[in-house]
């Protein structure tokens, strides 16, 4: 287990380190950073007292270690736009961004797995085929069609709900929760169903496939002979076969929905860092995009993993000795 552990953690520095390359030449590739934090009016003194304040004038290797040493430590520069530290950007932003990425991960479980083994186990019913049908609109439609629908279903024509901003929130030391509030609640559930409803239906399609698929071994077949329960059957033996195919996907499509909540976050106007980064990109903001990439590549990795011990967890063919060398 502890092998196990530290060559995950190995390979985790590793890809970090690649990362954190890429993030640091975004500086040099993208233009003069001096001129887009200063005037037309500013003088070349002021100019090359502020590159000297920002360490521009160092060898690029002492750039980048400097640079990977402040981000190990939280600390990602200056945003050429807002004149704050990027720290305090992502401080403020980040919470909204993940209470929706929860929020639509717990929804895609909560509602993908039972669909997925309902059609799994009754393939012919109709309820099967409207659930078939759903999936098939949640993986055809885009995300951006799917939020301006919802919008104008539930908050422009029905009214029933608001169609931007975050709502009520409750200070937690800190954390600014919108889960401790009603109209925390009314915000966040729209933009949350838009972000799972393509992972939802990924997931009850995975789900039913391994299903079926688990459900023809040779195993399955002889808990029947056994006279073991169907309930005993489907649940304690079938579903739980599938779980690693899951747990890989579910994975990959947390990272994703953390990657990729900048499109719904844009459409519903929702606070969090979707709507920072894209912001960031308009004025070319350097800082802000290279520490987004950062944080975004550590949230894979820690998902990774995550998955990895979960694996471990779940398949006990990984949890077998590896055999020794011969003597």
């Amino acid at each position: 287990m502890i092998d196990f552990i530290a060559q995950r953690m190995i390979q985790a520095v590793f890809v970090m380190l690649v990362v954190a390359l890429i993030s640091f030449s975004l500086f040099q590739f993208v233009g003069d950073p001096i001129n887009n934090m200063v005037g037309q009016e500013a003088t070349e003194a002021q100019r090359e007292a502020l590159r000297e304040q920002l360490g521009l004038n160092d060898p690029i290797p002492i750039q980048f270690v400097k640079w990977v040493g402040n981000a190990m430590q939280g600390e990602f520069g200056i945003s050429y736009r807002m004149g704050k530290p990027v720290d305090q950007l992502i401080a403020e932003r980040l919470p909204a961004t993940l209470e929706l990425v929860f929020l639509s991960a717990i929804l895609a479980l909560a509602i993908g797995v039972p669909m997925g083994v309902y059609t799994g186990l009754n393939r012919y019913s109709w309820l099967s085929r409207v659930f078939l049908t759903i999936s098939l609109i949640g993986i055809s439609l885009p995300t951006f069609l799917i939020g301006i629908i919802l919008i104008l279903t539930f908050g422009v024509w029905l009214g029933w709900l608001p169609t931007f901003g975050r709502g009520g929130t409750v200070d937690l030391g800190g954390w600014q929760t919108s889960f401790l509030t009603l109209q925390g609640w009314s915000h966040i559930i729209m933009p949350a169903f838009t972000l799972a409803l393509f992972q939802l239906t990924l997931i009850m399609r995975l789900v039913r496939a391994e299903m079926l698929e688990v459900l023809r071994t040779d195993y399955i077949k002889f808990a029947r002979a056994r006279g073991l329960k169907q309930r005993s059957i489907n649940f304690g033996h079938a579903l739980k076969n599938t779980l690693v195919p899951v747990i890989t996907i579910m994975g990959l499509q947390i990272g994703a929905l953390l990657a990729f909540s900048i499109i719904t976050e844009t459409v519903f106007q929702w606070p969090g860092m979707g709507l920072l980064i894209i912001q960031a990109i308009q004025f070319v903001d350097i800082p802000i995009m290279s520490s987004y990439l950062v944080l975004v590549a550590l949230f894979f990795v820690l998902i990774n993993l995550t998955v990895d011990l979960l694996y471990y967890a779940v398949d006990p063919r990984l949890r077998i000795e590896r055999p020794g060398p011969a003597h």
